[in-house]
């Protein structure tokens, strides 16, 4: 198959699908991505983009606030103290949908620079070789294909018992056509999505309760981070309600009444849906042609995202890999480059840094705590709490931690742990560390400024070497 005459048609414009029509297109082949909602999917019209940024909002709003206890006091000009700073939501809002409409538009032109056809509408597979691309203006258009790949991504999970409205009762897709501060907004789940925004509406001003229907909030990450989190919300006033599972949500005159299955209530003014999403792969032709699905309709793919039918590739939340824009993109990436005859090494998750936009934030790479307690893994754990830096002082620091994993034996570095404002920045040298196999030794022995918050980067590892497991 020549290159130059591969025709690639793309479902979804989404990470995994444009970040693949860029590399297919590089390599010569003509490509086609069909989209119904906007390039750049949900990660940037609906989830990543709008949520942190909605999230940075509140973050400022809560530095604004806490200025008092770095010596810092608002007045006017008269000398008395300047009103409360205030969230305008429209403007919030408006802003997040300009940027995010911003980003999707950088998008479609740097996909249009490359040469690749951008189709407004729905693909569905006729063949392992032909799609029919269902126009949004009207009609069809038959697309013959070497090679197809399913980006088609996923869209939050609704109940039969508590059905989104757009008004009262909302997805987290929906939250940005507000038009005011929700008073009292209960959030029903604590995993990422629930416990993100819930702390943004915290910050932004809004009474906030989190139902969460585990032990704590943030069940998948690292206990002694999620605790430090929880620890945070509830000092700053957020009621976190702890083993209740939701039964039903229901809208009331006044608002929102959440009814938990042990028959509590729970009354606000507008109640927040984060319970989980699921794929959309139905109705797109992959059960017709034999692509396997899982039971939750997740895609089935290989590590270099080919699925069960040749010349048929998936990549991001349709497949449920691990729910990443970055993930996302190199499923994309791999997939081109195996189906066209490029270099492609499989896709190795051991190395993805993933990150919780929570204030502090929770940043993760490789082995987990988890796996060392199970025994997964055979490795030592220092945890440094950032209370002691300086440079964390200095800003008024006073949550959060650098915690790492070590391996007995060779001192390699084979996770990490950072909880602390800027932690999404932060893990990138332990991310490093982690997949360039780099010991303690050769981490502590590098330099850093001082005063910094990555100098406790360094200290953990020395304090591993000092440990004398190796």
């Amino acid at each position: 198959m020549s290159e130059r005459s591969t025709s690639v048609v793309i479902l979804g414009g989404g990470p995994g699908g444009y970040e693949a029509a860029l590399v297919a297109a590089q390599l010569g082949a003509r490509v086609t991505v069909v989209d119904r909602d906007g390039l750049g999917g949900a990660a940037v019209l609906t989830d990543c983009v709008p949520s942190k940024a909605l999230v940075a909002t509140a973050d400022y709003m809560s530095q604004t606030a806490q200025s008092a206890e770095v010596g810092i006091r608002a007045e006017d000009h008269e000398g008395d103290p300047a009103h409360a700073v205030v969230a305008e939501i429209p403007d919030i809002n408006a802003r997040i949908l300009g940027l995010a409409a911003a980003q999707s538009a950088d998008i479609q032109q740097r996909l249009e620079r490359e040469g690749v056809r951008v189709l407004r509408g729905v693909g569905r597979l006729v063949s392992a070789s032909l799609v029919r691309a269902e126009l949004a203006e009207g009609g069809t258009e038959e697309l013959p294909a070497d090679v197809v790949l399913v980006s088609t991504g996923a869209t939050p999970r609704v109940m039969d018992t508590a059905m989104p409205d757009g008004e009262r009762i909302l997805t987290w897709q929906q939250i940005y056509s507000l038009t005011e501060l929700p008073e009292k907004l209960i959030v029903v789940g604590s995993g990422v999505t629930g416990a993100e925004l819930a702390q943004a509406y915290l910050g932004l001003g809004a009474q906030v309760t989190l139902v969460s229907s585990r032990d704590h909030v943030l069940p998948g990450e690292d206990a002694d981070a999620a605790k430090v989190i929880e620890d945070v919300f509830r000092r700053r006033g957020m009621e976190v309600l702890s083993r209740s599972r939701m039964a039903a949500v229901e809208r009331t005159d006044a608002g929102v009444i959440v009814r938990l299955e042990d028959g509590r209530e729970v009354e606000g003014t507008h109640a927040l849906l984060a319970v989980g999403s699921i794929p959309q792969t139905r109705e797109i032709g992959l059960e017709e042609l034999g692509v396997q699905l899982r039971p939750s309709g997740h895609i089935e793919v290989d590590r270099v995202s080919r699925t069960s039918v040749r010349g048929v590739y998936a990549a991001g939340d349709c497949t449920g890999v691990l729910p990443l824009a970055s993930v996302a993109a190199m499923q994309g990436r791999t997939a081109m480059w195996h189906a066209l005859g490029d270099a492609v090494a499989p896709l190795s998750l051991h190395s993805v840094s993933a990150n919780i936009f929570t204030d502090p934030e929770i940043a993760t790479v490789g082995f987990s705590q988890k796996d060392i307690d199970e025994g997964r893994i055979d490795a030592t754990t220092i945890t440094l709490p950032l209370a002691t830096n300086a440079r964390a002082k200095m800003q008024g620091i006073t949550d959060g931690f650098v915690k790492l994993f070590a391996r007995k034996g060779s001192g390699a570095v084979v996770g990490g742990v950072i909880v602390a404002p800027s932690a999404s920045e932060l893990i990138f040298p332990v991310t490093l560390a982690v997949k360039h196999h780099l010991t303690v030794d050769q981490v502590a022995g590098t330099f850093t400024v001082y005063p910094s918050l990555s100098g406790s980067i360094a200290e953990a590892a020395r304090q591993l070497h000092d440990s004398e497991h190796w």
